[in-house]
């Protein structure tokens, strides 16, 4: 067992000073460039042996380098011939690491080997040699071009008329005007004339002035150049008369003289670097093999040891698929390893377990869908049962208005009224819209009493269906199905009430006949024995007597009196078909508003509704549930007005108006709007703005305003739209009225 675990150690150790050496000299080129340390950059018989001993470097390396590539790689074709677990893929982890690895090293390599060539070759080239020339002709020549101005200055000044004139008379008073004239000409600089070598007159000059008399005249003897603090200066000069001397000064760039030392100083070093550029070249080109040798170096060995370290547990973890793929869940991996890999290999471990659990879960919970199935199924065919054998009539639609099933009853029903559906059964009817099956009169009203649902979740209406046999009085009652306010279509019940209301008008009809006769027979009775009274007496011949005659006003009096009671009875007849009168009394107004509105939650769809109610309104006289249906039908309304507006929106307000003693209830719409012809009959009965209207509900909610001793009138809504505005009177002023 020792012997067996001193070769691991022994590469161990190998490898981490194979390590320690790379960084070492990894850190000493760092340094290299860093610090421009100069023993590593020496001349020379100094400069050969370094030269030498990288040479030798780069070579042991890339000999140490091949021989471990062959050796693993040779290693590596044994066991994939062999067919060991596992080598397959250690085969293309190090094949595919050593081509990440050389790839770069080798463009990078190629690529900074031509860069450093042609960089060296274009620091040497004629045209940097011809930019270092010219750039110290550009300063000559601009030295010279500020001399040639300065000279040109001089001379301008000399040889003008009052200039001379000064010299002539002794006043420079004017000499001084003339050169203030020229300030602009002298572009920064200053102008000096002298007399005997004496400064008589001056511009522009510098502090100290008149010690640089005598240095200008040297500078000018000289080079023509002149420098005073900071400042370079170009000069020119010209005489005036037998002693007088005109001196002007233009500055110089800033820096100037500065300049022109470092171009020089740039100009020996280029020279001196030129005669040493193929030692540099060839310095640089040793250095990158060595960077080279030592990446390639590093990423073969980095490369085999993940491998290794990679490879045993991909192995195991490859064996205990296999497992896993033959069903056995309860296998694990027991290799060790650290890291990811170790990661890897516990949740691989944790996933068998979760197999396992899982399997025995899957196996329950299937049992358990069975049965859940089953029952399902079982409820479905129960459903499917009651549907076929109910004898009411039910057709569901989808979202788009489609039959989506049909019963038996309601083919029955279809029956009655077409014989051409003899034959058709409920599956022919799948697919068809409301106009296929009922035509475009049916099928607009009932595609309205679906709007209506939309707002309302259900609601019920009468049809007359029209056949050969007859008139089928149908009551439809229409559903809408919603799930989180999404709809999903429509269920109609079809209900045949023919019978019911044939035997219903019987019976009614039976019963009036029945208390007409009744009612009737009572009067009658002393109206035929009046009327027989006065006919006896006047049947005697004789002239009526006072007696008889008091006797016949009697008779009349009781005729009289019977014909009031069968008029009375038949006014009682014709109110049976009257509203029920509403019975106010103190109610809260919002209240009423907020229990009409929850009619229609959620069933408006795209239409906003608004409420601005005003808070702590005192109680009005109102029947709550007559109010709240009034309510009810001028939202209906509203809503119904919106179906063709762009922007759908109904507005309610409540506001105490207490100049009035009342309160005013405002519902507003944004639809088409209302006429003014047809504003003044409104209200009138049989009087309507829709297709299929009635023209009974705004005269019922009228009679209901009228009830309650309030009023309802309509305004134009701004912009467009409609406004209704309800008064109620205050609880305690109506009763002050009753």
């Amino acid at each position: 067992m020792p012997a067996s675990n001193s070769k691991p150690v022994e590469r161990k150790a190998l490898i981490i000073g194979l390590g320690i050496a790379i960084v070492l000299l990894f850190f000493v080129l760092v340094s290299q460039q860093a610090f421009n340390l100069t023993f590593l950059s020496p001349g020379g018989v100094q400069q050969t042996v370094l030269l030498t001993a990288l040479s030798a470097l780069v070579f042991l390396l890339f000999v140490a380098l091949t021989f471990v590539l062959l050796r693993n790689l040779l290693k590596l074709l044994a066991e994939r011939r062999i067919g060991v677990l596992g080598s397959k893929f250690r085969t293309k982890m190090v094949f595919g690491a050593l081509l990440m690895s050389f790839t770069p090293a080798l463009f990078m390599f190629l690529f900074t080997y031509l860069l450093t060539n042609r960089s060296i070759d274009r620091w040497f080239s004629r045209p940097v040699q011809n930019l270092r020339e010219g750039s110290e002709q550009v300063a000559t020549l601009l030295l010279g071009y500020a001399k040639d101005n300065a000279q040109a200055e001089a001379q301008t000044l000399a040889n003008n008329a009052r200039i001379q004139r000064s010299f002539d008379s002794g006043d420079f008073a004017l000499a001084n005007a003339v050169l203030s004239e020229y300030r602009p000409a002298l572009q920064g600089g200053f102008a000096f004339a002298l007399r005997g070598h004496a400064p008589v007159a001056s511009i522009n000059s510098p502090a100290g002035w008149q010690q640089i008399g005598g240095s200008m005249i040297e500078a000018l003897g000289a080079h023509r150049r002149f420098s005073w603090g900071n400042l370079a200066y170009a000069l020119g000069e010209s005489d005036v008369g037998r002693n007088g001397l005109i001196i002007v000064a233009i500055p110089l760039p800033t820096n100037f003289d500065a300049t022109m030392l470092r171009i020089a100083e740039s100009q020996r070093n280029y020279q001196e670097l030129a005669t040493a550029g193929k030692a540099v070249r060839r310095a640089y080109i040793l250095l990158l093999l060595l960077i080279t040798a030592l990446v390639l170096f590093a990423a073969t060995w980095l490369s085999l040891f993940i491998s290794k370290l990679v490879t045993r547990p991909v192995a195991a973890l490859a064996e205990a698929t296999q497992e896993l793929s033959q069903g056995h869940f309860s296998y694990r991996v027991a290799v060790a390893a650290a890291d990811e890999l170790g990661e890897l290999v516990a949740s691989f471990n944790r996933m068998a377990a979760d197999l396992e659990e899982s399997r025995t879960k899957i196996e329950h919970s299937s049992r358990e869908l069975e049965r859940a199935n089953a029952n399902i199924e079982h409820r479905r065919r129960q459903t499917e049962i009651i549907l076929e054998n109910i004898p009411t009539g039910v057709l569901s639609l989808d979202g788009a208005g489609r039959v989506a099933h049909a019963n038996p009853a309601f083919v029955r029903l279809l029956k009655f009224r077409d014989e051409s559906t003899a034959t058709t059964s409920a599956e022919n009817f799948e697919g068809a819209s409301l106009r296929d099956i009922f035509g475009p009169e049916i099928s607009a009203q009932m595609i309205h009493l679906m709007r209506k649902a939309d707002r309302m979740g259900t609601t019920t209406s009468q049809f007359e269906l029209k056949s050969g046999a007859g008139v089928l009085n149908v009551a439809i009652t229409v559903a809408s199905m919603r799930i989180d306010r999404q709809r999903l279509g429509y269920v109609l019940v079809f209900e045949d009430f023919t019978e019911l209301l044939r035997a219903q008008k019987q019976a009614a009809w039976r019963e009036v006949a029945r208390r007409v006769a009744h009612e009737i027979k009572n009067p009658l009775t002393p109206i035929a024995l009046s009327a027989d009274r006065i006919r006896r007496h006047l049947e005697r011949g004789t002239a009526p007597d006072e007696n008889s005659i008091a006797v016949m006003h009697g008779c009349a009096g009781t005729i009289a009196n019977a014909v009031e009671t069968v008029r009375q009875l038949v006014d009682e007849f014709s109110t049976l078909a009257r509203f029920p009168t509403a019975q106010p009394r103190p109610s809260e107004i919002n209240a009423i508003i907020e229990s009409a509105l929850q009619l229609f939650s959620g069933r408006l769809d795209g239409i906003t509704i608004q409420t601005h109610l005003a808070p702590d309104l005192p109680v009005v006289l109102a029947d709550p549930d007559a109010m709240k249906r009034a309510i009810a039908n001028l939202i209906d309304n509203a809503a119904e007005a919106l179906q063709e507006s762009m922007v759908r929106e109904i507005y309610i307000s409540t506001l105490l108006v207490e100049s009035r003693d009342s309160v005013e209830i405002v519902i507003a719409d944004t639809g088409h709007g209302i006429t003014d012809d047809m504003k003044e009959r409104l209200f009138l009965p049989y009087v309507s703005t829709k297709k299929r209207g009635t023209g009974l509900g705004l005269s019922i909610v009228s009679r209901i305003m009228q009830e309650h001793n309030g009023s309802i009138r309509i305004e134009e809504n701004q912009p467009v739209g409609a406004r209704f505005i309800l008064e109620l009177p205050l609880a305690v002023e109506a009763t002050a009225i009753g």
